[in-house]
């Protein structure tokens, strides 16, 4: 008989409500396809997520969450590619 396998063992969660929150907004962002949809669709869909994070992460300020929505917004913005002067001419 082989030996059992050891139980792994969850690393510990010292990260903040905050962080959480953050990293959660993130995550939503990536996996619900905002980053594709149009400005007023992104709107409409934080202020729904951010709702339901303020009720999730009670504990947040309302400076937290303003926070934590303008990361997310800063997020799905598109990437501003810089042209160089010589090459626009």
């Amino acid at each position: 008989m082989g030996k059992k396998p050891k139980p792994k063992h969850r690393k510990e969660d010292n990260s903040s409500p905050f962080d959480k929150a953050r990293d959660e907004l993130l995550s939503h962002i990536i996996h619900c396809g905002v980053l594709q949809a149009e400005p007023q669709h992104q709107k409409d869909w934080f202020d729904d997520t951010m709702e339901y994070v303020a009720e999730r992460y009670g504990t947040l300020s309302d400076d937290q969450l303003d926070t934590i929505r303008a990361l997310g917004e800063r997020y799905c913005r598109p990437v501003k590619r810089h042209i160089e002067v010589g090459a626009a001419s």
